[in-house]
């Protein structure tokens, strides 16, 4: 049992990192995709049904100067109460601090109740949050009894309130609330103890962002699917004919040698044999099929083609482990969306014949959410960055912090 579920929070004030960087409409500042939000319930309402009270920190957006209107948590108040409120199923108040440390921010707490939320705000209105600053994360530490880290979508960033924090609290009062553990145990399990076959299906524009994450799955996976812009680098280094299809010229080279270490370690890479191609970057663009290695001038593809969605879907679904990262073309576009929405099709089918299956990444969670397989697959991560980083072998600070 984790010590999240062991801990007892009767009493107790829990200082919670969340993540509750959501997207704000410009003029009315209404939430745009509250998922961050309705992810972190779960760990909030534990403790306030075990008679505990919660103190919230977050950051929101990129203040550059301080205190900005645009950025400021108390936009969400209101919809975090109803939340809140829906989820214990009785009416919680939800308190704001106008600052996230000081006097306000210290009474606030200190005068707390069991079973009251007090949200600070934005912590990156300081600069000392991003730089990690020691003395900063002191006074967040000094509002809480405990400490829990459930903010795995900035697990990657060794700022003050992710990372500096955790050693303000002993043993046994600091830990990962439910949404980081289960975002660590699935890619755990993913990375260190995934059963074959091992299907990595990686998708985007550029090779440069997912080189360290082919190169980590190369020693793990058994296939490797790759698609979206990022493919037609692969054709022409081995010679196609991709006309103005999006390519890197400096990473024709490493294409070649990812391909040639993956035949090396007999690891299967899938690269999409024909591509939906299109004359123009636009949704009213003219369309048709081409061989991914012979584009004409003038014509760029946009999504993978029906041969490719055969080749990919049949081998997800003899998969038992699935990591998908990326979309196979531009799905914003109706016309591009087809490649992508089979490969949500595939994963969720190998998921009901029982594989693992695991998607991170912001692309590729728009995408299960947008065609309505969120809740067909084993695990969607609310970390992007964060994921991307962990399975590029790299050790995440807001993990190091509380695991050491």
């Amino acid at each position: 049992m984790s010590p999240f579920v062991q801990h007892n929070f009767s009493g107790q004030k829990a200082l919670i990192r969340v993540d509750f960087n959501v997207p704000l409409d410009k003029l009315t500042y209404a939430i745009g995709d509250d998922n961050r939000m309705r992810a972190a319930i779960p760990t909030i309402t534990k403790v306030l049904k075990e008679g505990g009270s919660v103190i919230l920190m977050s950051h929101l957006g990129r203040p550059k100067e301080g205190p900005e209107t645009k950025s400021s948590l108390i936009h969400i108040v209101g919809h975090l109460q109803q939340l809140i409120t829906a989820a214990m199923g009785a009416a919680v108040f939800v308190q704001f601090a106008n600052d996230c440390i000081g006097n306000e921010a210290v009474e606030k707490s200190a005068a707390l109740k069991p079973g009251e939320v007090l949200l600070l705000e934005n912590l990156r209105f300081y600069k000392e949050e991003e730089k990690g600053d020691a003395e900063f994360a002191k006074k967040l530490s000094i509002l809480g009894d405990v400490y829990v880290n459930d903010a795995f979508g900035t697990a990657h960033r060794a700022h003050a309130s992710t990372a500096v924090i955790a050693a303000f609290f002993e043993t046994g009062k600091k830990m990962f609330g439910l949404l980081m553990e289960g975002e660590v145990k699935a890619a755990e399990l993913v990375l260190h103890k995934a059963e074959k076959p091992f299907t990595a299906i990686i998708g985007g524009a550029k090779v440069s962002d997912k080189i360290l994450i082919i190169e980590n799955l190369l020693e793990r996976a058994t296939d490797i699917i790759i698609g979206g812009g990022m493919a037609y680098t692969f054709m022409k280094a081995q010679g196609g004919q991709i006309g103005k299809s999006l390519c890197e010229e400096d990473r024709l080279g490493t294409a070649l040698e990812i391909l040639k270490k993956a035949a090396e370690k007999g690891v299967t890479i899938h690269l999409p044999s024909d591509s939906i191609i299109a004359d123009n970057f636009a949704a009213d663009a003219n369309t048709t099929v081409a061989p991914s290695n012979t584009i004409p001038d003038g014509w760029m593809g946009l999504d993978i083609g029906p041969d490719a969605c055969l080749q990919f879907a049949a081998a997800i679904r003899r998969s038992k482990t699935i990591l998908w990262n990326g979309p196979m073309g531009v799905f914003e576009m109706e016309k591009f969306q087809n490649g992508t929405k089979t490969i949500a099709i595939a994963v969720a089918e190998a998921t009901a014949d029982g594989a693992f299956s695991l998607v991170g990444g912001g692309d590729s969670v728009a995408a299960v959410n947008q065609f309505g397989f969120a809740d067909k697959v084993s695990y969607v991560s609310t970390g992007g960055g964060a994921m991307l980083e962990y399975f590029e072998g790299k050790v995440l600070p807001g993990i190091a912090a509380i695991s050491e």
